[in-house]
């Protein structure tokens, strides 16, 4: 049954990815080598994917899934915030399908328990938009501060870049910025929201262009328009005629995991797929890119709403 499994981890891929990225399971290589008995991995446990049209029994785990066919040539699994997602080729019987999922029963396992302790600290970290909320811009912390007794326009915000003060050095303090808006002390929590996130948008444009025209030259492309995305799973995508489309939370992140996303996708006006050739575009530029792409799965953000 390995030669059916999907063995690609990609998080650009298209389809419903996770809010943190979803898991695929690593190949089946060699003998099968022996895993910690399921008992102590999961315990009785319940786990329903809201979209789910299947069910099986997993050692003490009874899981319904969400299943579907389509044009593919291997069975495919992957572990999202929902729960887990099977997709298999049409000519697959569904013995074949339950024998895969079981083989990796110990990987299901972990995978959804480790899923399940990812979103409760995803929303233990959910954002409370009020007076001296802090959230991460480029790496590091920013306090947003409601002002409306200085001469800022209503709406408006003053950022206030972060200056590094002696105790801060010797102490190896994070540094933190700080966003003012236009403001009263007793605004609605949708309106700090929406300010907060208009004046992230206007930066993210401003600094996509800038690596845009920084990386499009060493490339060899010319990307023709960029627009921002608010989409849940993808940071960015491309399209042949050179278009470009980021998402505007990049903006949390540090500038070199930023520089990952732009030129991930500036090679894909090069190459069109996740070949092996693609990679070597990206490691072209960006000899750790690895590194910097595995940021983004290990670092998620914080909730917004």
């Amino acid at each position: 049954m390995g030669r059916f499994l999907q063995l690609v981890l990609d998080m650009f891929e298209g389809g419903p990815a996770p809010a943190p990225p979803r898991i695929v399971p690593p190949a089946v290589q060699g003998p099968h080598r022996p895993s910690e008995p399921l008992a102590q991995v999961l315990p009785k446990a319940h786990y329903a994917h809201p979209r789910a049209t299947r069910r099986i029994q997993l050692g003490n785990a009874d899981v319904t899934y969400a299943f579907r066919r389509g044009k593919r040539r291997t069975i495919g699994m992957a572990i999202g915030p929902d729960g887990l997602e099977v997709s298999a080729p049409r000519w697959v019987t569904v013995g074949e399908v339950e024998s895969a999922l079981r083989e990796k029963t110990d990987w299901i396992a972990r995978k959804l328990v480790e899923m399940q302790e990812r979103q409760q600290q995803l929303g233990a970290a959910r954002i409370v938009w009020a007076d001296g909320v802090v959230l991460p811009y480029l790496g590091q912390p920013m306090q947003v501060v409601l002002d409306s007794t200085r001469a800022l326009k209503k709406n408006s915000a003053q950022f206030e870049p972060a200056e590094p003060s002696p105790a801060s050095l010797v102490e190896r303090m994070p540094l933190r910025h700080t966003l003012r808006l236009g403001l009263p002390l007793n605004a609605e929590p949708p309106q700090i929201r929406d300010a907060v996130q208009a004046w992230l948008m206007r930066q993210a444009k401003a600094l996509f262009v800038e690596r845009l025209d920084h990386f499009a030259p060493q490339l060899g492309v010319q990307w023709q328009r960029v627009s921002l995305s608010s989409a849940a799973t993808r940071w960015g995508s491309a399209s042949a005629n050179g278009a470009i489309r980021l998402n505007w939370r990049l903006v949390h992140h540090k500038r070199d995991v930023i520089d990952y996303v732009v030129a991930h996708e500036l090679s894909h006006l090069r190459v069109m797929d996740h070949s092996p050739r693609f990679w070597e575009t990206v490691q072209s530029v960006m000899p750790d890119y690895a590194q910097r792409r595995r940021v983004l799965k290990d670092e998620p953000l914080p909730p917004w709403s």
